[in-house]
Parts: structure tokens; sequence; C-alpha cells
């Protein structure tokens, strides 16, 4: 299988290091970035100072409650770019709010996620979105 470079955005520190442990249980060769809130986000995407050289990923993991900018500001400016639009990116959030829903469906989320409370439950949510992103779905290569 082809490397898949995935973008974290996340804040919560328990949550990263739970995701990224159910990422590499699978084997599934990924080159996974971290970055801790909405700022940050945007300065990797439009490689800004300290990511100088990054390469862009070819999917987003995106929280809606961050700080400095929300997910939902994240969003919207990566969909108000013509070369980051492309990047499918999934709202992996514990909200379960239907304004943050009916608002990252406005700002055309590919999937929103409410992440479940119990830590079985969320790395299964987090395996489910590895089979289907990077098993099933052909993703677009961004250059």
């Amino acid at each position: 299988m082809e490397s898949i470079h995935i973008l974290l955005v996340e804040d919560n520190e328990g949550d990263i290091v739970l995701t990224m442990e159910a990422l590499e249980e699978r084997k599934v060769v990924n080159n996974i970035s971290v970055v801790k809130d909405g700022k940050e986000a945007l300065d990797f995407l439009y490689e800004t100072e300290k990511f100088k050289g990054r390469k862009l990923p070819d999917l987003i993991l995106l929280d809606v409650n961050l700080p400095k900018k929300s997910g939902h500001e994240v969003l919207q400016t990566i969909k108000e770019d013509d070369l980051l639009r492309q990047i499918p990116v999934i709202m992996l959030t514990p909200s379960s709010s239907e304004r943050d829903i009916k608002l990252s469906y406005q700002h055309h989320a590919n999937c929103y996620i409410t992440k479940p409370v119990e830590v079985d439950q969320f790395l299964e949510a987090i395996t489910s979105i590895e089979d289907f992103w990077l098993s099933i779905v052909t993703l677009p290569k961004i250059k």
C-alpha cells in the first residue's frame, strides 16, 4: 500500500495518543503530522515558518473545538482555497451538536464523526476511518 500523509489537528493529548496508536497498530504505512490548534493547522497547510518544506497531507482529521482558530474556521479556509479544497477533511470531534454538524457540512466537510467516549469504541472509529479512507477510497494526488 502506498504511504498516506495524514494531518491530525487535535488539541487533546489523550486523543492524539489514541489516534496515533490506532493508526500505527494496523501497520498501514502512514506519515502522520500533528498540530494542536487552528492557527498551527493553517500555518502547516500554507507552509509558513516552522513548516517550510512540509508535504501537503492526503487527508485531514480535524477537531471542531480548537484554540486560536476553530475547526470550522480552518475548514472554511481549506475549502475556499483552490489547492487545499481537494484534500478530504474528516471532522473528528466530541461535539454532537446539530449546529456543529450542519456548519461542518455547509463548509464542505467530507464527513463528520462524533468521537466515542469509550476507548474501545474510539479505536474502532479510527480503524473504520482507516479502512474506508486508506483502503477503499482513491485520494487525489496533490502537488
